[in-house]
C-alpha cells in the first residue's frame, strides 16, 4: 500500500481526490494540505510515498516548487492534478521532476489509472498528448522540440506575454526587475528563432495547440 498526500487549495478537490482514492486498497491517505506552510511541515514529518498536487496553491511557485521539493524529497513520486493545460505544463512538470501529469478535465478512471502507473515506479503522460508532441516533431517543422528546451522561467514569461502582459506587468508577477524580462524576451526571440514580438506571441499560441 503507498502513502499518499494532497495538497491543493481547493477543498472539494481535496474531497473529490480522498472519494476517488479511499475503496482502492492500493493506497491510503495520510494528509491534505491548502498552502506551502501546511505541505512542507507535513511532509518533514511524514514523506508519503505519492504527493498529488496543484501546481498553484497559495505561496507555491509554480512549478520552481516543485524542483525544489523533488530536491528536498527525492525518493517522493509527484503527480501534478492540474487545472493548467497539459499541452504548456505537461513535459516541463515531468523534466523538473514529477512521475505524472493528470488535469483537472481528466476522468476518474484516468486519474487513478495514473496513480496505480506511478506507484509501479512508471511516468503517466496521456497517451493523446505524447502522440500530439510527437506528431507535431514529425517532419522539418522542430518549433516543439525548440519550446520543449525552454526552462521554466521562459516558459512562465513566455505565457504571461502571450496573455497580453507588459513587461511591467511580467515583473510584478514573477518577482524580478523590467530590466531581466527584456532579457527573457531577447532569449525567446533567439531560441524560438523569430524576429519580433508579434511572432513570438504566435509560437506561444501554436504552442497551446489552438
Amino acid at each position: 500500500m503507498k502513502t499518499v498526500f494532497i495538497a491543493d487549495n481547493h477543498p472539494v478537490t481535496r474531497k473529490g481526490i480522498m472519494c476517488m482514492l479511499k475503496n482502492n486498497k492500493k493506497f491510503a491517505i495520510i494528509g491534505k494540505a491548502g498552502n506551502a506552510e501546511d505541505l512542507y511541515t507535513s511532509l518533514r514529518e511524514s514523506t508519503p510515498d505519492i504527493l498529488v498536487m496543484e501546481i498553484d496553491i497559495p505561496q507555491i511557485n509554480g512549478i520552481n516548487a516543485l524542483r525544489n521539493i523533488k530536491t528536498e524529497f527525492p525518493k517522493m513520486r509527484v503527480l501534478i492534478f492540474s487545472t493548467h493545460p497539459e499541452e504548456i505544463y505537461a513535459l516541463r512538470a515531468i523534466k523538473s521532476g514529477a512521475a505524472g501529469y493528470v488535469p483537472k478535465t481528466a476522468t476518474t478512471k484516468t486519474f487513478v489509472k495514473a496513480m496505480k502507473h506511478i506507484a509501479k515506479g512508471g511516468i503517466f503522460l496521456n497517451e493523446e498528448l505524447t502522440s500530439t508532441f510527437t506528431s507535431r516533431n514529425v517532419g522539418e517543422s522542430n518549433a516543439i522540440s525548440r519550446y520543449k528546451k525552454l526552462s521554466s522561467r521562459e516558459i512562465e514569461v513566455l505565457n504571461l506575454l502571450s496573455s497580453g502582459k507588459r513587461n511591467k506587468d511580467i515583473a510584478n508577477a514573477l518577482d524580478i526587475n523590467e530590466k531581466t524580462v527584456s532579457t527573457y524576451k531577447t532569449r525567446l526571440l533567439k531560441k524560438l528563432k523569430v524576429d519580433n514580438l508579434a511572432d513570438l506571441i504566435h509560437q506561444s499560441r501554436m504552442f497551446q495547440f489552438g
